[in-house]
C-alpha cells in the first residue's frame, strides 16, 4: 500500500515536457541561416528574401545601401530583400550630385 501512494506521488511532481518541435530552432539564427522572421535572428540581424527563401541578414549600417519602397508591399516583390536600416538612420537619396543613376541610389543616413 505505501508502495502504491510513492509512485502515484512521484509521477504527479515531474513536471511534463513537450519536446519542442524540431524545426524551431534553440538558438538565434546567425548572418546566413534560414529563417521565417526577423525574431528568429540573432541581434543586428534581420531575416529578409534570398531566392525563394529567407535568411537571416545584417542590418545596415550608416553608408550602406538601402532600398526605399514606393509603394506599399513592393517589398515582398524583391528576389534579394535587404535589411532595414539600423536604429537612428532612415532610407534617403544619396546627397552627393553626380550621374542620374545616383540621385536613385538611397543610402542609411543618420536623422
Amino acid at each position: 500500500h505505501g508502495a502504491a501512494e510513492l509512485e502515484e506521488t512521484g509521477t504527479e511532481a515531474l513536471p511534463r515536457r513537450t519536446p519542442a518541435p524540431a524545426w524551431i530552432p534553440a538558438a538565434k539564427g546567425e548572418e546566413g541561416d534560414f529563417c521565417l522572421r526577423s525574431s528568429d535572428c540573432a541581434p543586428g540581424l534581420c531575416c529578409a528574401r534570398h531566392f525563394w527563401s529567407k535568411i537571416c541578414k545584417p542590418v545596415l549600417r550608416e553608408g550602406q545601401v538601402c532600398t526605399r519602397h514606393r509603394r506599399k508591399g513592393a517589398h515582398g516583390l524583391e528576389i534579394f530583400q535587404r535589411c532595414q536600416c539600423a536604429e537612428g538612420l532612415a532610407c534617403r537619396p544619396q546627397r552627393e550630385l553626380g550621374p542620374a543613376d545616383t540621385a536613385r541610389l538611397h543610402t542609411c543616413q543618420r536623422h
